[in-house]
């Protein structure tokens, strides 16, 4: 089973990721994107490197805002895993 981060490590990847905040034991980021097509070819993006990693977030799309949940169900809260693919997801969230 994932090793859980402590809450120091928790705290030291939302330093990094300021869009991201702690939320009922997920790391949770809400994008808005321009309309429903971009918020889809962004959770296509993200479904392409969540399958290459095999770890993948809870997505919740409304519109144009969608909702990254990243937490690890088998441990029961954040894993190492969930803050590499929170970083990932911000980097595809950043505008080229």
């Amino acid at each position: 089973m994932a090793e859980l981060l402590s809450d120091q490590e928790i705290g030291k990847t939302l330093g990094t990721l300021p869009r991201w905040r702690l939320n009922e034991g997920g790391l949770v980021r809400v994008a808005e994107l321009a309309d429903f097509t971009q918020a889809i070819a962004v959770v296509n993006r993200v479904a392409e490197i969540a399958e290459a990693a095999d770890h993948h977030p809870d997505i919740d799309i409304r519109w144009n805002k969608v909702t990254f949940r990243c937490t690890t169900h088998s441990a029961n809260g954040i894993t190492a895993q969930d803050a590499a693919l929170a970083a990932q997801i911000e980097t595809i969230l950043q505008p080229t």
